[in-house]
């Protein structure tokens, strides 16, 4: 077995890099391009059964900011800690014709030894039921229920964001009757109770939690003193790796190592998915870099974990949990008496 191979409850993925779902991966060209960079799995652009989804990407606006809160090109040689901030939306499929194309292109990965995963948005529960059914008979091996999008408060009755542990069991629970493929559970950062939804996922039947969606922010311009892109805005960048690893290593904790955790949100390279798996994911999300960057992103990230392991003499499955399961309390932490001082300016 390769030293990037892990698994993901059932599924067996030939490394830890999956291709997150995003603009990039619309059409079959850009999914491709992912699967010969080497990506074990692709996860196409979300779709659901709402008109105003579709609507809302011809609306979609997207950009970069440098660390001044200014404005800069949209291009693959951006600086490595610019702040990505936008508006999207699903698909503009046709739900059958995104089916199909779905189909096809799994079918081609599974040559390449790797999977093309579908993805649903929760609008109406019994439409999500219904398309899941759909997905199933296809014959597509996995399906991401995604619950986690940043924009419901901003696009009501087109995508969801469950905040709450009960209405995740119930929705996952609703799926998992209809289907019998690998669930996997894309859930929120919007929350104090990530762990809580991602128990609620497993317990309804989810394979595997994925952790966790983007945030809701809004960016003022002081120039023209509105809004940037007029709205609030789905925000992500390097900084939000922290964030990912926190809610990963908690989850881990409460709900134990066999959880199967994917982590989404901050991995720029390789080497952050081996933060990430170290925090406790048994793999990794990558989408907002390689949509600015392109497929060489996974290539490059796929060198850099191998060279990593190569170093350390492990495989990317004995990664997983090692930081989170070494983590300690506050309290537990060794007395330093008056060390604060040394980090106060005195000016």
């Amino acid at each position: 077995m390769s030293r990037l191979a892990v698994t993901v409850g059932t599924i067996s993925l030939k490394n830890p890099i999956i291709a997150g779902s995003a603009e990039h991966l619309i059409e079959p060209d850009g999914i491709r391009r992912m699967l010969r960079a080497g990506a074990a799995a692709v996860v196409v652009k979300s779709t659901n059964e709402t008109e105003r989804g579709r609507d809302q990407l011809q609306r979609a606006e997207y950009m970069l900011l440098d660390d001044t809160w200014r404005e800069i090109a949209w291009t693959p040689d951006a600086p490595s800690t610019a702040f990505i901030a936008c508006r999207s939306g699903l698909t503009p499929q046709r739900f059958d014709a995104w089916l199909d194309q779905a189909a096809q292109l799994d079918r081609e990965a599974k040559m390449m030894d790797a999977c093309v995963v579908a993805s649903l948005i929760v609008a109406d529960i019994d439409r999500t039921v219904a398309m899941a059914k759909q997905v199933e008979q296809t014959g597509l091996r996995v399906l991401e229920l995604n619950i986690g999008t940043p924009y419901a408060s901003q696009a009501r009755g087109v995508v969801s964001t469950e905040l709450e542990p009960e209405r995740v069991l119930n929705i996952v629970s609703m799926v998992r009757a209809a289907i019998k493929i690998p669930l996997w559970v894309k859930i929120t950062g919007q929350s104090e109770r990530v762990p809580d939804l991602a128990d609620a996922a497993f317990r309804a039947g989810g394979e595997a939690v994925v952790m966790a969606g983007r945030l809701l922010g809004l960016i003022p311009d002081i120039e023209t003193m509105q809004p940037f892109l007029g709205t609030a805005l789905g925000v992500g960048g390097y900084w939000s790796l922290p964030l990912t690893c926190y809610w990963l290593a908690l989850s881990r904790q409460q709900l134990g190592p066999d959880k199967p955790l994917i982590a989404t949100n901050g991995a720029r390279n390789g080497l952050d998915v081996v933060r990430m798996m170290l925090a406790g994911a048994a793999a990794v999300e990558m989408a907002s870099a390689v949509m600015l960057r392109g497929s060489p992103v996974i290539a490059s990230a796929l060198a850099d974990i191998e060279a990593y392991l190569q170093r350390k003499g492990l495989t990317a499955g004995g990664l997983v949990g090692l930081a989170a399961d070494r983590r300690k309390t506050f309290a537990e932490m060794p007395l330093r008496t008056d060390n604060w001082k040394k980090y106060v300016a005195e000016i």
